[in-house]
């Protein structure tokens, strides 16, 4: 029963997909955004990792201990 309404949904979208022209146009413009937001800001924007902010070892295994220790409290 449900696997039935699971694919007559999927059947609905896939054949209202089917016949879009404009749709379509769209879809790729979104998607081409989504790769720019997510991989494009990723790499140059939020180009945070470990070795920018500890130099040594020790520094940061300080830094993971405190943060899993402490949580949200840590000062």
């Amino acid at each position: 029963m449900a696997l039935r309404f699971v694919l007559r949904i999927f059947n609905f979208y896939k054949e209202g997909f089917r016949n879009l022209t404009l749709g379509k146009t769209l879809w790729k413009i979104i998607l081409i955004k989504l790769f720019i937001i997510l991989v494009v800001l990723k790499i140059f924007v939020f180009d945070v990792n470990f070795n920018a902010l500890f130099k040594d070892d020790a520094s940061k295994s300080e830094f993971v201990i405190k943060n899993l220790t402490l949580g949200e409290d840590n000062d």
